[in-house]
């Protein structure tokens, strides 16, 4: 009886690590497209700051209430 509390005590804590990992790297991997993408916007900006051009990035204005 004991062997068999121990083989299922085991087997949880393996599905739970299992678990763990597949959550931190879940979050690694989100959190790589995140960069990716705010490196990609920044490099647009970037871009088109080095052509010359001065509207790359627009200031949005609050519209006035008359």
């Amino acid at each position: 009886m004991n062997r068999h509390t121990d083989r299922e005590e085991q087997e949880e804590a393996r599905r739970t690590a299992a678990l763990m990992g597949f959550i931190v790297v879940l979050v690694l991997a989100i959190a790589g497209v995140l960069l990716v993408r705010e490196l990609d916007k920044k490099s647009k900006i970037e871009d088109c700051l080095m052509a010359g051009r001065k509207n790359c990035a627009p200031i949005e204005a609050p519209l006035r209430h008359l």
